[in-house]
């Protein structure tokens, strides 16, 4: 039964720890190690999910201090998955597999709107819960509560930093901004799980919160500003509502403005935790899933600036393709690579699906990348007074600029980076794809 060596470890580990025999498992086709096993101990039977440890990012939060904060909600009597234990080898920790499902397509709005009344009391429960139970099992939490908001991105920033590969001067900009100015968090403090919206549902009710690797002690105006940006595939509902129920439950009122910073600094976690697995790809790394992550959520953090600073963004115009000696070549391979069957196996069914959308970024790239890197190095000419040799040295002083600027030209490098991001997107794969489709987020001044 076992494809490979560490799913046959978790076998083991399974039959060893939990007991009884497994009787089906298979590794999920996704950027990270995930197994759902379904182990028979003779009176019941377990479906389980094994979830393995990151191989391309390392952004401060260990997967064993995931497995602590998620004991932690069960025993507190949150909805979650129960824990099991943790397997040393793979680096993984095992749980119950959580039933119903995770957005809602198919879903009536009626259902859906008891399913978000269920998660709002969720976490207005969650909020009140006593974070020194959480510090004493090691979860992260701020030397001091006026620090709660930025604790969790003082950890993402300390582990870019750490890895930083090339310039990444809107990074830099961003960063900077939240630095010059700090989020009030009016000393509120509480378990958060800040990459929220995370949940399956069933028959109108939170089934469990999942993906809990961002768990800690912060701003529970996190939890509220999270989910905004999955929203855009999901569909929560108006936030305005969502808000005001949270208020009316919380007996407090919420801090639209703490809100509003934390959305922008989260819309910065892909880049911070993709950053250097961008820069220098390891093996087994999902290239074209982090590029498109990064893309979507970096235009989410540009246009989250541009409406704190009140500016109307620009359109950007599309390149014309060109054709080159190399475009046969580019259609003939994304045309195979397309129509290539794996049959029944899922897993390499996904590598050749990742392979599909390289080749057809390779292909988009090959057909407007010059004149992107025109365009973009026109930016920079007017704005630094003379015109980069390439578009490595460009981003090499377009940091420098952004690292000395503080905030004098903020307008105006938002507009910038606003071009430059869409065209990353256009690169990303052709018109009018999934890949290089930019979704519209609820801007806060209509939800």
């Amino acid at each position: 039964m076992p494809a490979d060596a560490d799913t046959g470890r978790v076998v083991a580990w399974l039959e060893k720890h939990v007991g009884g025999e497994v009787v089906e498992i298979r590794r999920q086709p996704r950027w990270r190690p995930v197994w759902f096993a379904d182990v028979d101990r003779g009176s019941d039977r377990l479906e389980l999910c094994v979830r393995g440890d990151r191989i391309d990012a390392d952004i401060g939060f260990p997967l064993d201090h995931e497995m602590r904060f998620q004991q932690l909600l069960e025993e507190h009597g949150i909805p979650v998955a129960h824990v099991y234990g943790w397997c040393d080898e793979p680096r993984a920790y095992v749980m119950d597999r959580v039933p119903g499902q995770p957005g809602f397509e198919g879903t009536p709005d009626a259902e859906r709107s008891s399913v978000m009344e269920d998660y709002v009391q969720i976490l207005v429960r969650l909020h009140r819960l006593d974070p020194e139970p959480f510090a004493r099992a090691g979860i992260l939490r701020a030397a001091h509560p006026s620090e709660s908001g930025s604790v969790g991105m003082q950890r993402y920033e300390e582990f870019y930093r750490r890895g930083k590969k090339r310039p990444d001067p809107f990074l830099e900009l961003c960063l900077a901004w939240l630095s010059r100015n700090p989020v009030d968090s009016r000393g509120r403090e509480a378990p958060v799980v800040w990459d929220s919206g995370q949940f399956h549902h069933h028959g109108g009710r939170i089934a469990a919160l999942l993906d809990l690797e961002l768990g800690h002690v912060g701003d529970p105006m996190m939890d509220l500003a999270g989910l905004r940006m999955r929203d855009t595939v999901i569909g929560y509902g108006d936030f305005r509502e969502m808000y005001a129920r949270y208020s009316e439950l919380s007996g407090e009122p919420v801090n639209i403005a703490a809100i509003q910073h934390h959305h922008l600094a989260f819309t910065l976690s892909n880049q911070l935790a993709f950053h250097a697995a961008l820069a220098d790809p390891v093996p087994g790394s999902d290239y074209m899933t982090n590029m498109q992550w990064c893309g979507e959520t970096n235009l989410f953090a540009v246009e989250a600036l541009a409406e704190i600073l009140g500016i109307e963004l620009e359109p950007v115009p599309e390149p014309e393709p060109r054709t080159s000696p190399a475009t046969a070549g580019h259609r003939h391979l994304v045309h195979s690579l397309r129509h290539l069957d794996a049959g029944d196996d899922e897993n390499l069914q996904h590598e050749i699906r990742i392979a599909f959308r390289l080749a057809r970024h390779l292909y988009r790239s090959d057909e407007i990348g010059d004149a992107v890197d025109e365009a973009n190095l026109d930016d920079l000419e007017a704005l630094l007074g003379r015109r980069p040799a390439s578009w490595q040295e460009g981003d090499e002083l377009l940091e420098r600029f952004v690292l000395v600027d503080a905030g004098t030209h903020d307008a105006e490098l938002v507009q910038l980076f606003h071009r430059r991001l869409q065209r990353f997107r256009m690169l990303l794969g052709p018109s009018g794809s999934a890949m290089a489709t930019h979704l519209p987020i609820q801007r806060f001044d209509t939800g």
